[in-house]
């Protein structure tokens, strides 16, 4: 029996972009069951209106293919990718899959067909996501492990022979040259079972941005839904376009908030404290590094102090989870 799939884009005020990834997305779903919904994440200039009747022009509506909808606030990755998942699940509950791309993001040839080949193959498996890399071909590190002590630690001394040492809690895995599982994936370019997203919940809404993946893929994982890297579907993607992170100078309130709430949220608040500790007595040596080495600057201005701010000014706080379910089909 065909399965049928629902893909979610999420826009934030890059229009021409996310058009260029639903024609993508449209082209490598031929022969899949399905529907695209737009969803514009209240970008507040005009991008919804422009997506509409540019959908409307390009004939996609029809046999009602592309749907192009507004959640009215700007809740962010999660929310707005939860509510394009419960617009399409209203209008069509007999979905089987649900394919999350970025609007930066390019499905190339049979990249579609390969995460749903994977979920059909491999009924133990609640995620599958693609091998990401840039429009010069250079691979994006998108499969993870999961965050903790040893791997922030690792992550900010940046010493050869201490991730030596810790390779095997480094959040980074090395790319994948073949299909296999992973902790957690980054959401460019990721499907996931719909009885899975049944069973523990869509993104929780806690997150405005950042983190968001790595919780809803150890959720899955704690449920005994693994996370699959398929090497087989190819994605192009820009990045960071919405979210302007490549440009950042200062790291923004949200992702420490996101960052403090994951570890806060997953392992309590005595181990957040412990993994910012760990963060910042890495971080502290490496810049001792910096200055007797004439090391580049590798992080945002002022990345440690904010951190250590925030986190002092948010303790011991515990906010509680805001995970959306999904009806029953």
């Amino acid at each position: 029996m065909q399965p049928t799939l629902l893909t979610i884009i999420l826009n934030y005020k890059t229009p021409d972009m996310t058009l260029q990834a639903v024609q993508a997305a449209l082209r490598e779903m031929q022969g899949i069951k399905g529907r695209i919904i737009v969803v514009d994440n209240d970008s507040g200039d005009g991008s919804f209106e422009q997506m509409q009747q540019e959908v409307i022009a390009k004939g996609w509506t029809k046999e009602d293919r592309v749907k192009v909808v507004q959640s009215g606030r700007n809740g962010g990755f999660g929310a707005g990718n939860n509510f394009g998942i419960l617009t399409g699940l209203k209008d069509n509950p007999d979905v089987d899959y649900i394919y999350i791309l970025n609007s930066d993001a390019f499905p190339d040839k049979g990249s579609i067909h390969a995460l749903v080949k994977a979920l059909q193959d491999n009924p133990e498996i609640g995620f599958a996501g693609s091998y990401i890399h840039g429009p010069d071909g250079d691979p994006h590190a998108t499969s993870f492990r999961f965050p903790g002590v040893l791997s922030e630690f690792e992550g900010a001394i940046r010493f050869g022979p201490v991730s030596k040492l810790l390779s095997n809690y480094a959040i980074s895995l090395p790319i994948p040259e073949a299909t296999q599982k992973v902790d957690w994936l980054a959401g460019a370019s990721m499907m996931m079972r719909r009885s899975v997203l049944q069973e523990i919940g869509l993104f929780d809404e806690r997150f405005f941005l950042y983190f968001e993946e790595t919780d809803l893929c150890r959720r899955a994982t704690k449920a005994g839904h693994p996370v699959l890297f398929v090497r087989e579907s190819e994605v192009t993607h820009i990045g960071s376009v919405s979210t302007g992170m490549k440009t950042w100078k200062r790291m923004p309130q949200y992702w420490f908030a996101s960052r403090k709430y994951y570890f806060t949220k997953n392992h309590g608040a005595g181990y957040a404290l412990l993994v910012t500790s760990a963060h910042f007595v890495g971080g502290l040596l490496w810049r001792a590094r910096r200055l007797i080495q004439s090391k580049p600057q590798a992080d945002p201005d002022h990345f440690l102090r904010d951190m250590i701010v925030y986190d002092l000014r948010h303790f011991p706080t515990r906010d509680s989870a805001n995970i959306p379910e999904i009806p029953t089909p």
